[in-house]
């Protein structure tokens, strides 16, 4: 197990002490000023979008982490932004599609590896409608989009954990 992301934190983001010691598993407090700074996951989203024929949108990541493996359309949320908004956001910039109705389906805890931080996220998993006639095009951290039968997904083609435990949960829920 990595260094516990706290340990990345020597001052106090309020007054700059540093004086900044551990509180507890989660959180760090300042005995200079007394603020208590948490340690909370971040929002991400995952897209399930699903064809007639029960093919599912998957899209080639751009990017490491895992660059070039499998991945389903979505991200993190931005603030003062649902979790459904951010779905929707980031379907339209990975694939060109506009997401007209979100289910929510099922969370996953996450790490994710960005700039030398491993970042602790909650991905939850949405079933979305998409605007009927849409092109799907590539864009954004997608180097490639393609509908794939849900009955041919294979986890172990999907570079992320959650996303691969995703895929695994969605087929035991519509029995495939």
């Amino acid at each position: 197990m990595s260094e516990h992301p706290l340990q990345l934190f020597r001052f106090c983001p309020r007054c700059g002490s540093e004086r900044f010691v551990v509180n507890d598993e989660k959180s760090k407090r300042c005995e200079a000023c007394g603020f208590v700074y948490y340690f909370n996951p971040s929002a991400a989203t995952v897209a399930v979008i699903m064809n007639s024929r029960k093919e599912v949108l998957c899209v080639r990541r751009a990017k490491d982490p895992a660059k070039g493996t499998l991945d389903l359309p979505g991200g993190f949320c931005d603030c003062h932004e649902t979790s459904e908004e951010g779905v929707a956001r980031e379907v339209m910039e990975e694939t060109g599609l506009r997401v007209v109705r979100t289910q929510f389906l099922f969370s996953i805890p996450n790490t994710y590896p960005y700039s030398g931080l491993v970042v602790h996220t909650v991905d939850a998993f949405f079933l979305c409608e998409v605007e009927e006639g849409g092109n799907v095009v590539a864009m954004d951290d997608a180097t490639e989009a393609q509908w794939i039968p849900l009955s041919e997904l294979k986890n172990k083609d999907f570079g992320l954990r959650s996303i691969a435990q995703g895929v695994e949960n969605l087929q035991k829920i519509l029995n495939i």
